[in-house]
């Protein structure tokens, strides 16, 4: 075994030993570059891709070879090869094809040729779908995205450019990365991702993702989910000729084949749609080529344009396969200006891989144990794509100064240097923007530091009518604990100036990922004791904000408080596959408080401050009392999928929805706790992108009490209502509930959210809405208790507003009050979904 490895070994270095480089520049008739042609050996998928500039690399053993060329719009043209030295120059001077059009015969309606070219490609889109069930294939990614124009400031703040990576005009490449990944796929919806090689330009992960994309498709998904929701559908698909135009601009002959060059016309605007141009084979009617874009005319999102091109070329007699892919992506908004691209280059196709069992598991993406190692010979070598000279320049100067940067790292000179560089503390930063500190320090090979923080003390002030005007002190120290753990200590200081009560407490997070049997996960523990301010509902349905503003101009006190003393010991272990494990103990010494003070800014007689203790819940007594609880809760998702590092994996999300479950129990006779109970909860949620169709959400519980001998008013089952105009919660709340009418210690309880959010549908067709690209969403939200307890609400709305902001009119139909109808605001859309608060 050992000799063998050894000649396989042998036989390795000196086949690469003899591959020689052919390079060349493939240029137009006027001698102009053409940018990312297609460049490959006949009868093969070995080749590569034109950079920029149009300069090509192809490194091949000694022998005769035929070189095709051929590039969108070009005459395919094929040059004899005969490798024999050490380097060889092979130059491509492309002529532009020559169209012909076809002769036809015009119907009645007068249709364009184009159409029943279409019409054909439609009937053999299902077939070529579904031609190859599995395969594999090596895949070349470069990535580079560069800066055209920055602000000097935005949203108020200076922009660092050179932190950016850009000289003082703004201009610059921030992104440039280059990774090698094996594709292996099996039809439906199988595919698993091997990365052999990555980089990127300073150092870190570079871009290891191939951008799939087919036209096979019905919809077509473009990269990611938040350029477009809905999709994008395909100009071949089944519905497409409601959608499309067609105008067959010409046809040429290549390979003894005859291709149709056909435009693409949206028939609407803002539709999710391309335009651009087709290119699709006769007799068999496939795919040869595409030139496609999407602008934001045509419900593209984030981006101003993204233009596809791709070329096809066969890899069996009857096979073709996508040889090379190229977005270009545009983006000009708040004053920046960049643009990018990203360029696939596919080989190597095996469209009959045979995979053993259970190859396809649920590790999509597997990084090698070598990937990030590889120096420039490596890369030099393997690399289809010649570097462009700005390319070869930001290499150099951002890998060197990465480089310098971790040599100096260690010195006494750069540990003083990170200390200058802190800002001083300033007034306003006391006052408003918050102190922030770093403590540098000397650790094994490395310079670390923890970090304290203060938050502004006008920023920290509270206002309720319990304590009046509340001065808090709220620090935040992070110390360094290693690579794999962290410790943050929080004190919290507050003091009423009504009630003259100081509370005080700190919490303890201590934070690190262990291994249980070879698998990695993280432990949290969080302890924390001492006197604090609660909400009776502990998930706190109203913020400070909101509750000061209605409490301050509306006369309307909606918090309601107690006091407690208190302590804390919560665990949570994460596991590998994200599913959540978490056990707690709370032992509060529950105070009540009254009203202290009924400061308004506007006067208003004809309301008055409700007590604090929930009027809803008045013949529910709350006094002073203890309370020992424990309680217990699983998170899990099924079907998890994983991103594979060489020491570790890293869950990346499932098709299917997240389930919880959870119980507590209040514990009596136990340092003189009083509450006596068992309660249980069980909540499964989803999002379901239906694509053209628009997204599901849904939220749905059920729980209740199993013994109730002895709840107190924290302990109820509260359900989240909302009296504010705005609402942060959206599946986990009522939008026009009282935050206690409908409290319960019941044996069964359910409750629902849906919502539907058509992201365009409908909406695209109204001229307004459609150029402000506002989207309508709806839904309802419901909870029973029993006959006499219940309350559904429906609503809907509009999102997407300046891409952040949502609007409902909200109808609420309640079983202890008359119906009610309400206007609340939030966060929705492209942006405004990307805003998360904890539930």
């Amino acid at each position: 075994m050992k000799n063998y490895l050894s000649a396989l070994f042998c036989i390795f270095i000196s086949s690469y030993c003899q591959a020689i480089a052919v390079k060349g520049r493939v240029t137009d008739d006027k001698d102009q570059p053409l940018p990312f042609a297609t460049v490959f050996i006949k009868g093969t998928t070995t080749g590569t891709t034109t950079n920029a500039a149009g300069q090509y690399q192809l490194d091949l053993a000694p022998g005769q070879y035929t070189v095709v060329c051929q590039y969108i719009g070009f005459k395919r043209t094929e040059l004899p090869l005969n490798v024999n030295a050490s380097t060889q120059i092979l130059d491509f001077h492309l002529q532009p094809v020559n169209m012909q059009i076809k002769e036809v015969v015009v119907k009645a309606n007068g249709e364009d040729p184009a159409y029943a070219i279409i019409r054909q490609a439609i009937k053999k889109r299902h077939f070529y779908q579904e031609q190859v069930k599995e395969y594999t294939c090596m895949s070349y990614i470069k990535g580079t995205i560069g800066m055209k124009n920055v602000p000097g400031r935005f949203m108020g703040q200076k922009i660092d450019k050179k932190e950016m990576g850009v000289d003082s005009t703004g201009q610059g490449m921030i992104f440039l990365s280059e990774s090698v990944t094996k594709i292996s796929a099996r039809l439906p919806d199988k595919i698993k991702l091997e990365v052999i090689s990555s980089r990127k330009s300073g150092g870190g992960f570079g871009l290891s993702f191939p951008a799939i994309i087919s036209f096979y498709d019905n919809n077509v998904s473009a990269v990611i989910t938040q350029m477009g929701p809905r999709g994008y559908i395909s100009p071949i698909a089944e519905n497409a000729l409601a959608y499309y135009k067609y105008r067959l601009e010409g046809t040429f002959t290549e390979e003894g084949k005859t291709v149709n060059k056909i435009q693409v016309i949206p028939r609407r605007k803002q539709e999710p749609l391309f335009s651009g141009y087709i290119f699709i084979t006769d007799d068999d009617w496939r795919i040869h080529s595409t030139d496609l874009i999407l602008t934001s005319e045509y419900q593209l999102e984030l981006m101003d344009t993204l233009e596809i091109r791709q070329t096809h070329v066969p890899v069996t007699a009857d096979i073709w396969r996508v040889k090379d892919q190229v977005m270009h992506i545009s983006f000009n908004k708040f004053g920046f200006r960049m643009g990018g691209s990203f360029v696939n280059v596919y080989s190597g196709y095996n469209v009959h891989p045979d995979f053993p069992p259970k190859f396809f598991d649920n590790t999509f993406l597997k990084y090698d144990s070598a990937f990030d190692k590889q120096g420039h010979t490596y890369w030099d070598s393997i690399r289809p794509v010649p570097l462009e000279t700005a390319e070869v320049k930001d290499y150099h100067e951002k890998d060197s100064t990465a480089k310098a940067a971790r040599d100096s790292s260690f010195s006494r000179y750069h540990l003083d240097s990170l200390q200058r560089k802190q800002k001083p503390v300033k007034a306003m930063d006391v006052l408003w923007n918050g102190v922030k500190h770093k403590y540098y320090f000397r650790r094994d090979s490395s310079i670390q530091y923890h970090s304290l923080g203060v938050k502004g003390l006008l920023k920290s002030l509270k206002y309720n009518t319990v304590e009046g005007l509340v001065i808090a002190l709220e620090p935040d120290l992070n110390i360094y604990t290693g690579e794999e753990s962290s410790l943050r200590i929080t004190p919290f200081l507050r003091y009423g100036l009504s009630n003259t009560h100081f509370n005080a407490y700190t919490q303890i997070d201590y934070s690190n990922r262990s291994k249980v049997q070879k698998r990695y996960g993280r432990n949290d523990w969080s302890l924390a004791g001492g006197k604090r301010v609660s909400q009776f509902n502990q998930d706190n349905p109203i913020d400070n904000i909101a509750n000061e503003f209605y409490t301050l101009f509306l006369k309307e006190n909606y918090m309601k408080l107690y006091e407690n003393w208190f302590g804390k010991l919560r665990y949570t272990r994460t596991f590998q596959t994200n599913d959540r494990l978490s056990l707690g103990a709370t032992y509060e010494s529950r105070n009540p408080v009254e009203n202290t003070t009924d400061f308004v800014i506007f006067k208003n007689d004809r309301k008055q401050f409700t007590p604090n203790h929930p009027y809803e819940l008045a013949n529910v007594p709350f006094e002073k009392h203890q309370a020992l609880i424990l309680d217990v809760d699983f998170t899990f998702q099924p079907g998890q999928q994983f991103v594979e590092l060489p020491d570790r994996k890293i869950p990346f999300g499932s098709k299917y929805p997240t389930f919880k479950v959870g119980y507590s129990k209040g514990i009596p006779n136990v340092a003189n706790s009083i509450v006596d109970f068992d309660k249980w909860s069980f909540s499964v949620q989803d999002n379901m992108n239906f694509k053209l169709l628009g997204e599901f959400r849904y939220r749905l519980g059920a729980g209740g009490f199993l013994n109730d001998r002895n709840v107190q008013i924290p302990d109820y089952q509260h359900f989240n209502g909302n009296q504010t105009f705005y609402n942060m919660k959206y599946l986990n709340s009522f939008q026009l509930a009282p935050y206690y009418q409908y409290s319960t210690t019941a044996p069964f309880y359910a409750t629902a959210n849906v919502e539907h959010h058509f992201n365009g549908l409908l909406t695209n067709k109204i001229p307004l809405f459609n150029r402000l690209k506002w989207n309508l969403v709806a839904g309802a939200n419901a909870f029973y208790v029993n006959s006499d307890n219940n309350y559904v609400e429906v609503f809907g709305g509009i999102e997407n507003i300046l891409k952040m902001i949502r609007v409902d009119v909200v109808a609420g139909y309640q079983s202890k009050e008359d119906t009610r109808i309400g206007v609340r605001v939030g966060f929705g859309g492209i942006l405004g979904n990307m805003v998360k608060f904890k539930n």
